[in-house]
């Protein structure tokens, strides 16, 4: 199905105004993060389906019926017939860092093919960007513990394959997400319902009704009455395991104080020798609890997190933005920068490349430059990814984003993954972008008040 449509429609009636005008210069767009929500860092995600929907962009006839509806020009309309993008894609690669205001996709192309996109986007990027960044922050309370993706039920809508994704690439070791197991190859794991519990008259025939079921896989819902006593009947079943030659893998505690209950359902379990059992533990956790329950001792082996990872919360979007820096006709590249009373919205003139400087295996600092710049020392963080309308880029698996995403956090300072009073990463301009915007912001300022120069 062609994703054409999915768009603003400002971006069309921009196109039409462009072809009819004439006005078809190249042009070169910069994908960035004005503000991150929490933290320091960003952990890309969302590059995967970008390139997808580049190498597939195209008007199917009942695109073109629809449009017809809408009022566009015939004539438009039958150039949009043989659409394709004929640009150029530069972007730092899935599972990279990136920090506010560094170019995380670079688009040039002629105008009306790098406006279209921009939308498409904006939609995908900022959606797992925002994700993938949660789940990295949630993997690291966690303290080297499990994360299970659990928030299905609590996704917005179709939104969840993508963000269950992005859990996986921020770290997420699991989900309970079948149809994005089945899609995306992430292991998918899950225990049992309240509901499970309750059906049964007595809660150790739940126990064994399930166990019996799936006895090399088996994991208790240990707090639908009492959580105490209900790890005393799971220890029964461990028992009963055992004598099979299978093993309990773990019990769920999903209510209560799960700190205090967490240490008292582990000594059950070691003083019945069943220290090898998993103790699992969900119920509304974020990274600021998970951080908590770890300084408290929780005798926890997993987490299962749902509703604040699968949403982001509590950030509703991402602040991502996709704004012109430089236009090129008949031979002149001319830089372009929006200025704003607010300085966080003023953007970045020109064509630029970002780099960064690693010492002894850590990020120590990051520069942006313009395209024609070279940062000694420093490694280039955008590459190549579509040349001339083509992939020209290895596609990674899942798996591999998954890698690249946990060497890049490995490699960012402790500090600036603090979950709370994390310092502002460094990001440098350069010596030629720096005089750039400064030569600009003067030019502006004086033909607001009708001088030229």
């Amino acid at each position: 199905m062609s994703e054409a449509l999915r768009t603003d429609l400002y971006q069309l009636t921009m196109m039409q105004a462009y072809w009819k005008s004439g006005h078809k210069p190249e042009a070169t767009f910069d994908y960035f993060v004005r503000k991150i929500p929490a933290g320091s860092y960003l952990v890309t995600a969302g590059l995967s389906y970008v390139l997808d929907y580049i190498e597939n962009l195209h008007f199917e006839d009942n695109d073109i019926e629809y449009l017809r509806t809408q009022g566009f020009n015939e004539e438009f309309l039958d150039f949009l017939g043989d659409f394709r993008f004929t640009g150029d894609i530069l972007a730092m690669p899935e599972g990279s860092i990136a920090f506010p205001l560094e170019p995380i996709i670079r688009i040039t192309a002629p105008i009306m093919e790098a406006q279209l996109v921009e939308t498409y986007i904006l939609n995908k990027m900022n959606f797992s960007t925002l994700i993938a960044t949660k789940a990295a922050r949630v993997v690291y309370a966690a303290r080297g513990r499990g994360i299970a993706e659990f928030g299905l039920r609590r996704a917005q809508g179709d939104g969840h394959l993508e963000a269950t994704r992005a859990t996986y690439i921020g770290g997420c070791t699991s989900t309970s997400n079948v149809l994005a197991g089945k899609i995306f190859g992430i292991p998918v794991s899950g225990t049992m319902a309240h509901s499970f519990v309750t059906s049964f008259e007595h809660e150790i025939d739940a126990f064994r009704a399930y166990a019996d079921t799936f006895p090399s896989k088996c994991f208790l819902l240990i707090d639908t009455y009492n959580s105490i006593e209900g790890a005393k009947k799971a220890v029964i079943v461990g028992k009963e395991l055992e004598q099979t030659g299978e093993k309990l893998q773990g019990v769920r505690l999903d209510s209560g104080n799960l700190s205090e209950l967490s240490k008292g359902v582990r000594r059950i379990l070691d003083d019945a020798g069943l220290g090898y059992v998993k103790i699992v533990a969900s119920g509304d956790l974020n990274e600021w609890k998970i951080d908590e329950l770890m300084r408290k001792g929780a005798k926890i082996d997993l987490f299962g997190v749902g509703t604040e990872l699968i949403t982001g919360r509590p950030a509703p979007a991402l602040d991502g933005i996709y704004k012109l820096s430089e236009v090129a006709e008949h031979g002149r590249h001319v830089p372009r920068m929006k200025l704003s009373e607010e300085t966080v919205k003023a953007t970045l003139p020109g064509k630029k490349r970002v780099w960064r400087i690693v010492e002894d295996g850590g990020f120590v600092k990051d520069v942006i430059s313009l395209d024609s710049e070279v940062v000694d020392n420093a490694v280039p963080l955008l590459e190549p990814v579509v040349k001339n309308g083509k992939l020209i880029c290895n596609r990674p698996s899942l798996v591999q984003i998954r890698e690249i995403a946990a060497r890049n956090l490995a490699k960012l300072p402790d500090e600036y993954r603090k979950l709370e009073g994390a310092p502002v990463y460094p990001v440098e301009l350069s010596s030629g972008l720096t005089a750039l915007r400064e030569r600009l912001v003067k030019k502006i300022r004086l033909e607001e008040i009708g001088l030229k120069i």
